[in-house]
């Protein structure tokens, strides 16, 4: 059974429930439906979600979910005719290629809400005790008073904001070798369509972030895993994959790698990059965490893009995850005539990203205090680094993380034989917490088991010290 229709059959169950109470009651907490009903974190919060859209609940920050005022709904029509319709298969007289694929559980797994009652070690944004709340509102309230921002953008972008991607990324590129986009995915998915056709494969490192398999399959494409090790994506079996299925585009995080934290040092940075350059392959350089290096991370490597003349690199740099998740702004970096095809596909995709926003990232990053604020986050995530591989390392063991990375915001937890991550996933809600199954970063099943422990999402070090170690009961044997 999908999470899909294990969710939209718990949303039935509690909707006849629900609909019988007075309006203001109060639903019973996140953690109660899971221990009640016997399924996963993520099944119950997309049946709130469902719940919620209907307009029979409502969520209040901190107190709970409630039973919302009683109103008249139109009943919905026969629409079982929608099946036959969404269905993207080659059999139904479709051209040949790869079937697209819209189904990213694991990607809406990372997206999902936890209750008040539950701890949050799954998600990957800043809780707002980190965010820069107070630059972001200035920010928001000048860029809302420039008369350009309500005038139409550039389609590539503001251009004071692309020189500034330009400059953070470094590497000698210039305002026209980017492009601002909506975000890292939104970055992504464009880069995917724009270099690859249906049905062609495209490498990725296994395990790697869900929302790469989802881009890469929302865009037809083949995912072909290689492995990391200790320092990234393995050389020589990237070439091996290079040759074996021609693929022409690579994805690699390279500086503190989701999940694994691992970062290429500039000597496998150089190596990734000339076997992809001698297969006539591009690298899209995923740069998530650049702006997450821990206050004791020392010098990180640089930018694979910095020292690339001939073009193999297809870069993204993002501000989401340093600051907050609606600062939905990235760039996109490239060198050569594919620019101009990343531009064709960037103006279908989204025209152009909104230029309040765009003014918005601008006043962040051009502020006094934006430097400040990055070293006030360094400071922040290495304490809760600390702080968690302490916690985990008393209740899982010693030798549980192979990397203890310092920059990002998630350790990568392996777990005993006798252990699966998908089970202690979808009962550790139980016990007050929400976590991140390993076999959510691999496009295909996974023998080794891991969990992902986020520190960022939680209210305080505190929080994430006691929600790690709430889980020692649930890794007993039986």
């Amino acid at each position: 059974m999908t999470d899909g229709s294990s969710s939209r059959k718990l949303a039935s169950v509690l909707a006849r429930e629900i609909e019988a109470l007075p309006a203001g009651s109060r639903i019973a907490t996140h953690r109660e439906l899971v221990r009640r009903f016997g399924v996963s974190a993520t099944t119950v919060s997309q049946a709130l979600a469902l719940l919620t859209q209907r307009g029979l609940i409502t969520s209040r920050p901190g107190a709970g979910t409630y039973r919302t005022e009683a109103r008249p709904l139109r009943r919905a029509g026969d629409t079982s005719w929608q099946e036959a319709a969404l269905e993207l298969t080659n059999r139904i007289g479709s051209a040949a290629g790869g079937a697209r694929g819209f189904k990213p559980p694991a990607l809406l797994g990372t997206l999902s809400t936890s209750g008040p009652d539950v701890v949050d070690l799954n998600g990957g944004y800043l809780h707002p005790e980190l965010q820069p709340l107070s630059a972001l509102g200035t920010a928001l309230s000048r860029a809302a008073r420039r008369s350009e921002a309500w005038d139409r953008p550039p389609v590539g972008g503001v251009p004071e904001l692309r020189d500034w991607f330009a400059s953070d990324i470094g590497g000698g590129l210039g305002r026209h070798d980017v492009l601002v986009c909506g975000g890292g995915q939104s970055a992504l998915a464009t880069a995917l369509r724009a270099l690859g056709q249906p049905g062609d494969p495209v490498v990725i490192e296994s395990p790697t972030y869900p929302g790469t398999i989802a881009a890469a399959h929302a865009a037809g494409l083949r995912t072909i895993p290689v492995p990391l090790d200790g320092e990234g994506l393995r050389p020589d079996y990237l070439d091996e994959a290079l040759a074996r299925t021609r693929a022409r585009v690579v994805i690699v995080q390279p500086l503190f790698q989701n999940p694994t934290g691992t970062s290429l040092p500039v000597g496998r940075q150089h190596e990734v990059r000339g076997i992809a350059r001698g297969h006539g392959a591009f690298v899209i350089e995923d740069d998530f965490a650049r702006h997450m290096a821990h206050a004791d991370a020392g010098p990180v490597p640089p930018p694979m893009i910095a020292d690339d003349p001939d073009g193999t690199v297809v870069h993204i740099r993002s501000l989401t995850k340093a600051t907050s998740p609606n600062l939905r702004v990235a760039a996109l970096a490239a060198r050569g005539p594919v620019t101009a095809r990343l531009r064709a596909a960037h103006v279908i995709d989204t025209m152009f990203v909104p230029a309040p926003l765009q003014y918005t990232a601008l006043e962040v990053v051009t502020a006094s205090g934006w430097k400040r604020a990055l070293a006030t986050l360094g400071s922040a995530l290495e304490h809760r680094r600390r702080v968690a591989v302490d916690a985990v390392s008393a209740t899982f063991g010693p030798h549980v993380l192979a990397v203890r990375p310092r920059g990002g915001y998630h350790l990568w937890v392996s777990l005993p034989g006798h252990l699966d991550g998908g089970q202690l996933a979808a009962t550790a809600p139980a016990n007050g917490v929400a976590l991140t199954p390993g076999d959510n970063f691999y496009p295909t099943d996974s023998s080794a088991p891991h969990v992902r422990l986020s520190y960022v999402a939680a209210p305080s070090a505190a929080d994430v010290d006691d929600a790690i170690r709430r889980l020692a009961p649930l890794l007993t044997e039986p």
